[in-house]
């Protein structure tokens, strides 16, 4: 999971954002456990997902993947939806995180092995492997181009 801090825009105009709970944090960025997402117009289909206080931040770029993702249909295990308190699966946000490479960001990815999980009633969330990783990718290409095809090929 790259963070490209100087990608990132500073100043964010729009209203208040989405608060997220993320008891565990995420992977890697164990020690924040609130998050902001950020919906910016001009930005959409991408959302940001803000970790942290003010002054102490971290910004990482995400997606809710249905209608972006073709086919993807992440099995969470039943203990996973318990702690989490989803009733039905209209209750649940998918985020994937996206990576960005700073050359080409036609190459951008999505990791669909490990989404963060949110229950959109109390917006507990949670960032797991799902059951059915091995249908999926960590780097997912978002733009099908001929040099991701060939990367692809050559795996």
């Amino acid at each position: 999971m790259k963070v490209l801090p100087e990608l990132y825009p500073t100043d964010f105009d729009s209203p208040p954002a989405n608060e997220l709970i993320l008891p565990h944090g995420i992977i890697g960025f164990g020690q924040y456990k609130r998050a902001e997402l950020l919906y910016l117009p001009d930005h959409l289909p991408f959302l940001w997902m803000k970790l942290g206080e003010p002054g102490e931040s971290i910004r990482f770029i995400v997606i809710e993947p249905g209608g972006i993702v073709p086919g993807y249909e992440p099995e969470v295990s039943d203990e996973d939806i318990a702690q989490l308190g989803i009733r039905d699966q209209s209750e649940a946000m998918i985020l994937n995180i996206v990576t960005l490479k700073r050359q080409n960001p036609v190459e951008a990815t999505a990791n669909l092995i490990g989404p963060i999980v949110v229950n959109r009633r109390t917006r507990v969330g949670r960032q797991l492997v799902i059951s059915n990783y091995s249908r999926y990718s960590a780097h997912y290409a978002l733009v099908e181009n001929s040099q991701t095809l060939q990367v692809a090929r050559s795996a």
